[in-house]
């Protein structure tokens, strides 16, 4: 595993674990408090909307009881500021069922952000678990191209069963839509939001060992409205490898002189892209010997291109 691999990796890994004890017949089970069983898990369903919106339905156990400063909380992993939490007022919704709303309008920082239930009740929030998640309206999710700022979240079970959130927040931002590998180069489609091209524009890889070189790799644009297709050939890419197993990451700049926007896939209903969109790397001649060159999603869904060494996996 790389150094940036690792870096990746422990991004997703920051969140603690469940207390448990384990019982006579070794089996882990939920700690005691004061001689008291721990509280009953609670289960949020999730239904999002088209507009990036999120509703939350706590099924509560019968002896559930709420007060008027009940809430569901919403902590960003690894923040310690006072927007790394946010408190959505959780409510009666039917018999034994409670409710909290997240509207579209309330901004989440980007990051991951762990769900808890509050009851008021003076005890410390309660981590949530994930129940049934209705993400039908991100899977065609197509806000209008002129949005100056796009918000998604998607709700997902974290490994440890925990309840988590997902959260981009991007202005403008380039959507990638078909990829198509080839031998010679990798070809992507894709819309713009948040500003229009014009002039200059064009597609970038940057080497992530020098993120801030002026000597990316670059393409032109054949733009439609917003809609963009570009296509990068891998020979360039194979000319500059040096060693070992090496990231680019692809950026769109709309215009000459526009600052660059990170070409990613957030609209749909996939919170962790890298595992379930899988490309393949094929073969290219290199001057130091047969490189390895394919594109993959990081852990933060952006688009990236790896070239490795003949010795790399």
């Amino acid at each position: 595993m790389t150094e940036d691999q690792m870096k990746e990796s422990s991004a997703i890994d920051q969140e603690p674990t469940v207390p448990v004890s384990a019982g006579p017949d070794g089996a882990e089970r939920p700690r005691r408090r004061g001689g008291k069983a721990a509280p009953a898990e609670l289960r949020a369903d999730c239904i999002a909307d088209s507009a990036g919106g999120l509703t939350f339905d706590l099924s509560a156990p019968e002896d559930t009881h709420t007060t008027w400063s009940a809430a569901l909380v919403l902590r960003l992993r690894g923040g310690d500021g006072a927007d790394d939490e946010v408190r959505l007022p959780l409510g009666p919704n039917g018999a034994g069922r409670l409710r909290a709303v997240l509207p579209s309008t309330v901004a989440l920082a980007e990051g991951r952000w762990n769900a808890y239930a509050d009851l008021g009740d003076g005890q410390d929030p309660r981590r949530l678990q994930p129940g049934v998640n209705d993400l039908r309206s991100l899977v065609d999710r197509r806000p209008l191209s002129g949005i100056g700022r796009l918000g998604v979240r998607i709700p997902y079970a974290t490994k440890f069963g925990n309840l988590a959130l997902r959260s981009w927040l991007r202005g403008p931002h380039a959507e990638a839509g078909d990829i198509l590998v080839a031998p010679d180069g990798l070809t992507v489609s894709g819309r713009l939001y948040g500003a229009a091209p014009a002039a200059g524009a064009r597609a970038e890889a940057r080497a992530r060992r020098a993120p801030d070189s002026p000597a990316a790799v670059t393409v032109p644009l054949t733009v439609d409205g917003a809609d963009f297709t570009f296509t990068l050939p891998y020979e360039e890419l194979a000319g500059r490898w040096e060693r070992g197993s090496e990231p680019w990451d692809l950026w769109l700049r709309p215009a000459e002189g526009a600052r660059p926007v990170r070409i990613a896939r957030l609209l749909d209903d996939v919170a962790d892209k890298k595992q379930v969109f899988s490309y393949p790397a094929l073969p290219v001649p290199a001057e130091a010997g047969q490189v390895r060159i394919g594109p993959y999603y990081t852990l933060d869904n952006d688009l990236a291109i790896r070239v490795a060494g003949p010795d790399e996996s």
